[in-house]
């Protein structure tokens, strides 16, 4: 029998913050599920899906390319940290933000998607606790502030910068998978995420996992839709704080997939 998720965010020495729903029930199991935690690069999710629902009405054209200049790399994964000027579309873009965790691509769709109609999107799904300061760009520029000023990191805030808490991300995912358009198109380029070191390496391979990750020094997030081959299907939301700062933390990484793995069993027995 595995541990309990608290036992193994334990072990791994960070603090755990977890909410799990069986997708179609009342199933749920969850660990400080209400306590505000950075959202990080998980705010991705509802900016595509906000950016697919717009497309479905009709309000954007998914062909439409925008291009990331020298001005807009922020360094990082994808056109981030690309050398030269490169072209796409708005639907690339949101491919690359939710598969490689693109910020340049991020930015730029937030520019199109906008900021005020993500957080309406948010009210709409009565996700209150849910904050989004602004794209990755407004959240480097407070880095750059706070370092300059000897500052602690807002960043690093949940109080302070975009945020949520596990269970109102789980609520997100569930909307997402009851949405057979513009949901359907978010969990596509979720699937494609090439991270599979935390939910993904919890579960075995003939689970499907459709997630996003979110990462800044000493936190490590990741929320996903679970699905089994009997068609049962589990929203999970997963967040810790703690361990070294340094980015690299496999040990943190594997005790996510487990923690969410240990609640999508015990939801299943």
């Amino acid at each position: 029998m595995s541990l309990p998720p608290e036992e193994i965010f334990l072990a791994a020495g960070v603090r755990g913050f977890l909410h799990a729903r069986r997708l179609g029930s009342a199933g749920e199991l969850g660990v400080d599920a209400d306590a505000p935690v950075v959202l990080a690069s998980v705010v991705k999710v509802p900016l595509a899906f906000e950016f697919a629902r717009q497309v479905a009405a009709g309000q954007l054209d998914p062909a439409d390319r925008v291009r990331a200049t020298a001005a807009d790399r922020l360094g990082g994964s994808g056109s981030s940290g690309f050398a030269d000027d490169v072209s796409y579309s708005l639907r690339d873009a949101a491919l690359l933000a939710l598969s490689v965790s693109d910020n340049t691509a991020a930015d730029l769709l937030f520019d199109r998607v906008g900021v005020e109609n993500v957080r309406s999107l948010l009210l709409e799904l009565g996700l209150t606790r849910t904050t989004v300061i602004g794209a990755p760009r407004d959240l480097l520029r407070t880095i750059i502030d706070d370092t300059a000023a000897g500052l602690p990191l807002r960043a690093l805030d949940p109080l302070r910068t975009s945020a949520t808490t596990p269970r109102e991300m789980t609520s997100l995912l569930s909307a997402v998978a009851n949405d057979p358009g513009p949901g359907a198109q978010v969990l596509e380029w979720m699937s494609a995420q090439v991270s599979w070191h935390r939910l993904t390496a919890g579960f075995p391979p003939e689970v499907a996992v459709a997630a996003k990750t979110g990462t800044m020094p000493g936190i490590r997030n990741e929320i996903g839709i679970v699905t089994y081959p009997d068609g049962d299907a589990y929203a999970v939301a997963v967040f810790t704080v703690g361990g070294a700062e340094t980015l690299r933390r496999p040990d943190i990484d594997r005790a996510i997939g487990a923690a969410a793995r240990a609640a999508v069993d015990q939801l299943r027995s």
